[in-house]
């Protein structure tokens, strides 16, 4: 029997089940970026020195990476609304608790435990999502949920540098938990369980760890999640760095806000793009051609980074560019490496974000740590991780790219037990 808090009396449509994937998912990324403006406020206040500011996060990262691993086995027993409730809950409380903090290790520690106990917040909206389809069409609501998820990188740190000038960097935790609240009660009125009881799963140990196992054995779906966990801590190293890079490499700290912002539209443009063709190319051929660009335009940045002086007009236009391919990324790969799994839905999106994160958040933070007052440090990690990338997507796929969405099923029906 699943125990679940009440549900919403009428079922979401499809429009506002997107809306409310974002939003949730949106709380994650509003913790961070907003952040992003005040590092220096912070880190000068409780008398942290040298990169250390980073840590306020990649402790985040590195919480949500490990937290996730508990909450899909949870959500695959209890159902999707209890485990989002406890995620929300503990948002609200550790923002207000990191607004009291008074020492800088304080703050971390709840950076980390905030980290660890939200990390349901990304992993549930992917296991509500397959819970309702599969395919190049899960992928095609994914990149609408991401497009919609992407306004908050591109506003959040504007809205963190006006909370900064106004009431300090402490009223930005005061704002998460506002944002908490509010997402909170809109998920209490509408949301709907979408666990099924045909998919419950069993609790123990055993098949907890069985179910993961599942997830992470399977050949075609494994490749993606190390390959897209390799890309994206690329991403999360430009992330620990850029307000350092920003705004002292380049010297536009004042146009921080508008200069991170706009180098996550090409993000947005991908994922709107994204929703528009993956059901008729499919899911394998746009994430490939996406990957390779991904490699093609980190060699530009690297070569970019390593002439005198580089400019802030040569490293944007190329980190947007990046951006945009993560964009194709992101969504497809995610779509991909969750279509086996519909009967472990939860446990397969919580091995698969932890891995994501937990890799992203390791080798983010070893980018971002490398920071030396130049971009060469991110450029280099961004061709690597693009080829380590490639190989892994490869291995999946049996050393056979760009398959056709009919010749993929074909290959799904085919390789379906390992």
């Amino acid at each position: 029997m699943i125990s679940r808090t009440e549900p919403a009396k009428k079922s979401l449509g499809e429009r506002e089940m997107i809306v409310l994937m974002a939003l949730l998912m949106s709380l994650q990324a509003f913790g961070i970026d907003a952040m992003l403006p005040a590092l220096g406020e912070m880190a000068k206040e409780l008398s942290a020195t040298g990169n250390n500011r980073q840590f306020v996060i990649s402790a985040y990262f590195l919480g949500a990476g490990l937290g996730a691993f508990f909450p899909g086995a949870f959500a695959d027993k209890f159902g999707r609304r209890p485990v989002l409730f406890v995620g929300l809950l503990s948002y609200i409380v550790l923002s207000i608790g990191c607004a009291l903090a008074t020492s800088f290790e304080w703050l971390i520690g709840l950076r980390l435990m905030q980290g660890i106990a939200c990390a349901g917040l990304s992993v549930v909206p992917a296991a509500i999502v397959r819970d309702h389809v599969g395919g190049d069409r899960m992928a095609r609501l994914m990149s609408l949920i991401m497009m919609i998820f992407l306004v908050v990188p591109i506003v959040a740190p504007a809205i963190g540098q006006v909370i900064l000038m106004l009431l300090g960097w402490r009223a930005i935790f005061g704002a998460m938990a506002v944002m908490g609240t509010l997402v909170g009660l809109w998920v209490w009125l509408r949301l709907p369980e979408t666990l099924t009881e045909a998919n419950a799963q069993d609790i123990r140990p055993l098949t907890i760890l069985r179910n993961m196992k599942e997830a992470l054995i399977r050949r075609e779906s494994i490749g993606y999640v190390v390959g897209s966990a390799l890309v994206f801590g690329s991403l999360f190293g430009f992330l620990n760095s850029s307000q350092q890079l920003i705004s002292e490499s380049f010297g536009a700290g004042d146009y921080f806000a508008i200069i991170f912002g706009s180098s996550v539209l090409g993000m947005v443009g991908a994922n709107f793009l994204n929703s528009r063709i993956v059901e008729r190319f499919g899911a394998r051929r746009v994430g490939h051609t996406a990957l390779i660009g991904f490699g093609i335009v980190s060699l530009a940045q690297l070569w970019s980074a390593s002439q005198p002086q580089q400019s802030l007009f040569q490293f944007i236009p190329l980190l947007a560019l990046s951006m945009a391919m993560l964009g194709f990324i992101g969504a497809n790969f995610s779509a991909i490496a969750m279509q086996p799994f519909q009967h472990i839905a939860g446990a397969a999106s919580s091995i698969q974000t932890s891995i994501r994160m937990t890799t992203g958040a390791v080798l983010g933070g070893a980018i971002g740590q490398a920071y030396d007052g130049t971009a060469q440090p991110l450029a280099m990690s961004m061709l690597a991780c693009s080829v380590l990338g490639l190989a892994l997507v490869l291995f999946s796929e049996r050393m056979k790219l760009f398959r056709a969405p009919g010749e993929a099923r074909r290959y799904m029906q085919m390789h379906g037990n390992y």
